[in-house]
């Protein structure tokens, strides 16, 4: 992965300066006692009493663009767009930080934009699916209300036509992805387990190619980033935060995604929880993928996630490296139980 592009100085410093604005309660249209910041890998969020404002940093890689303001605006948009396919009510809309005749910054005021920022109705932290399985409160009636919404989605959603040849080389891509970028001596990843993952998931695809190439016809534009995190167990469940900024990364067989959720509840100690999204989905679509296609998915998915915990380490403002290698070992140690159950 290429280091992302550094805002040079001048910008630098605006951003400075719109991240401290932004971090003072004074500064909302809407009165708020405080403001708690939260960085991700490509963007800052700001949490008021009642909204959340997600300002996108001015950062490129090979698979993304937000380097421009335009960028920005425009990706912000899609954010909403495709959110309020499984958020309604939730994604209000992109709003302006403006620099007013005066000079002055004002959010949600007239001048001239310097930011956008997509503005959220904000949702209870306690109802977020990583916190109620964190807290043992993982109400079933709810669980299954949200797989329903879910299946729901996927079947309103129109398939994406893939050729099967495709399809194939789109999972070998990906295996071969995480597994380059894995074994970079940078990382001090131990290369002898890594391999024998990544042999194993060849080895997978090499004698199933039939099984892999039927999944091309169930190809929909999905989610793209199903996991605990992203889902709120509302009474109205609702499921925030897929990935806008490329459609690619969202063409995805529905099992695959929900291999995805599923694997991410268990490691986070609930398997009852992604069981019930997979049987939802099995009973309403009557497709029953092999259990080892599940277990394939998943270890894709495992690798997939040690890689982007590695990529942090290239950041050179990462405060936890630490943390970083821990969780990429431990989707690792996922990675071989998933490819032990591959025949």
């Amino acid at each position: 992965m290429a280091h992302p592009l550094p805002p040079c100085p001048p910008e630098r410093a605006s951003l400075a300066a719109n991240i401290a604005f932004l971090s003072r309660p004074e500064n909302y249209p809407d009165a708020t006692a405080s403001v708690h910041v939260r960085e991700t890998h490509m963007s800052w969020v700001f949490l008021t009493e009642r909204y959340a404002y997600k300002l996108k940093k001015p950062v490129r890689y090979p698979f993304l663009d937000f380097s421009t303001l335009e960028r920005r605006h425009n990706n912000s948009d899609e954010e909403v767009r495709l959110n309020r396919r499984l958020a309604p009510g939730v994604y209000l809309g992109v709003v302006a930080l403006a620099r007013d005749p005066t000079g002055r910054l004002r959010l949600e005021g007239a001048g001239e934009p310097v930011e956008w920022l997509v503005k959220m109705r904000r949702l209870p932290d306690e109802w977020m699916l990583d916190r109620a399985i964190a807290a043992r409160r993982v109400p079933a009636e709810r669980i299954a209300h949200a797989a329903r919404l879910l299946v729901d989605f996927y079947h309103g959603t129109p398939v994406v036509t893939l050729a099967a040849d495709i399809y194939r080389r789109r999972i070998n891509d990906r295996l071969e992805t995480s597994c380059t970028a894995l074994l970079q001596a940078r990382y001090s990843l131990p290369a002898a387990r890594i391999q024998t993952v990544c042999s194993a998931q060849r080895s997978f695809v090499a004698r199933h190619p039939a099984m892999i190439d039927a999944r091309a016809s169930h190809v929909c534009e999905a989610h793209g980033d199903l996991r605990p995190e992203h889902v709120c167990l509302l009474p109205a469940p609702v499921f925030i935060d897929c990935l806008e900024f490329n459609r690619d990364f969202r063409l995805l067989d529905p099992v695959d995604e929900l291999s995805f959720l599923a694997l991410e509840c268990e490691r986070l100690g609930n398997l009852d929880v992604g069981q019930t999204f997979l049987d939802t989905y099995r009973h309403a679509t009557r497709d029953i993928p092999p259990a080892e296609l599940i277990a394939f998915y998943q270890s894709l998915w495992a690798m997939l996630r040690a890689r982007l915990c590695v990529w942090h380490l290239d950041d050179p403002t990462v405060s936890t490296p630490t943390k970083w290698i821990t969780l990429a070992l431990d989707y690792l140690a996922l990675a071989e139980t998933r490819v032990q159950r591959l025949t």
